[in-house]
């Protein structure tokens, strides 16, 4: 299997894009299962690109639905270090308007249900892994600076994201509580995803896009709504993703790709087994001496 450095997990809007060429389909077993879909590697201003569709060809996974770690665990095992996550979002702020861009830098977990397992980790194997800064900084900063660069729409940068269940949309109550908590956009799905790529040691960093305002605006939110400011929106995402994948330098280390220096609390010598060998892509790093 070929080795691939950067992910980007969104929908199919992404890996159809024209400037994608050399195109494969990878399909991997994982521990966890299968991954929503399988992955398409393409190469994209000269590096190789894997592409995850996060809720499957043709969306038939809803956002607790979605096997967050077999997507992840599949990324890892193709060698991918930089994941960039593009999430639809509403906005909770009258300044980020539909039609921009968010690269946030925080986020607030909402979401109640197991959405198939929240950690790699497990009794045998325990981690702590520090997710103070959820999203790789160094990551972020590419994209947005790309977003700046390539775009005519606005860009922010930071923000709370809160990840909220689904599949429905909030009700207007929830929707100003959420505004009172100082979260700053909405979505459903980055939740697990991003702490599981902390975990995994990639350097994760999520591009949102601003598809409404959300219910506490004077508008409610519909489908309809969602999908006609997709469609205006895709094009700038394609722009930066194009861009940011261009500037990112493969070989850098950021600090996403040392997460378990300090985290495993087990003993290596009390660690199941079984356990280390299913987690084994994601503990090669660091048990790479023994």
């Amino acid at each position: 299997m070929e080795n691939v450095s950067i992910g980007v997990i969104g929908g199919s809007g992404l890996y159809n894009m024209p400037q994608i060429s050399d195109k494969t389909t990878v399909s991997i077993d994982t521990p966890f299962g299968k991954p929503s879909a399988d992955l398409v590697i393409g190469t994209l201003q000269g590096k190789r690109v894997a592409f995850l569709p996060r809720h499957g060809v043709g969306h038939t996974y809803t956002p607790s639905d979605v096997p967050y770690q077999a997507n992840i665990y599949a990324l890892k095992t193709l060698g991918v270090r930089f994941c960039i996550a593009v999430n639809a979002c509403g906005s909770l702020r009258e300044d980020y308007a539909p039609g921009h861009l968010v690269i946030p830098d925080q986020i607030f977990d909402h979401t109640k249900l197991p959405r198939g397992g929240r950690s790699f980790f497990q009794r045998g194997l325990v981690g702590h892994v520090s997710v103070a800064d959820p999203f790789s900084v160094e990551l972020s900063q590419i994209i947005y600076r790309s977003a700046q660069k390539v775009t005519t729409t606005q860009a922010h940068y930071g923000g709370n994201f809160i990840i909220i269940e689904g599949p429905r949309f909030s009700t207007r109550g929830e929707s100003q509580i959420f505004r009172q908590w100082g979260c700053s956009i909405i979505g459903m799905t980055t939740s697990p995803e991003a702490f599981l790529a902390r975990e995994a040691e990639i350097a994760y960093a999520t591009l949102a896009h601003i598809t409404d305002y959300d219910v506490w605006h004077e508008t409610p939110v519909t489908v309809e709504m969602v999908i006609e400011t997709m469609r205006h929106n895709i094009a700038n995402v394609q722009q930066v993703l194009v861009h940011a994948i261009e500037q990112i330098d493969l070989s850098a280390h950021y600090a996403a790709h040392t997460a378990l220096d300090d985290a495993l609390q087990t003993h290596p010598n009390a660690i199941d087994p079984a356990l280390r060998e299913k987690l084994a892509p994601i503990l090669a790093r660091r048990f790479a001496n023994g």
